[in-house]
């Protein structure tokens, strides 16, 4: 889904913090935002934010691991595109 811009007015602390937890996480800003709404609305993060999450830890994914993830999203990503084929006929 493409991403479209939004202004909004935050208090000092807030902003504080999320600059923080992007300087830690090696992220941008509105990464963090993002993140933090998804998981406050149970959007769910994606799941570039998880392996970027999980690489950033100190149990980094093994290259096992990374290809393991990345057949099983496009798997999934296959089979939704069936799906939605399906409803659409």
């Amino acid at each position: 889904m493409p991403k479209q811009p939004l202004t909004v007015e935050l208090e000092e602390d807030v902003i504080l913090a999320a600059r923080a937890e992007a300087t830690r996480k090696g992220r941008s800003e509105a990464a963090v935002v993002e993140q933090a709404l998804r998981e406050h609305l149970s959007l769910g993060s994606s799941v570039t934010n998880d392996v970027w999450d999980r690489n950033q830890s100190d149990s980094p994914l093994t290259e096992g691991e990374a290809l393991t993830v990345a057949y099983d999203e496009l798997k999934a990503m296959r089979g939704e595109r069936e799906d939605s084929g399906k409803a659409a006929s």
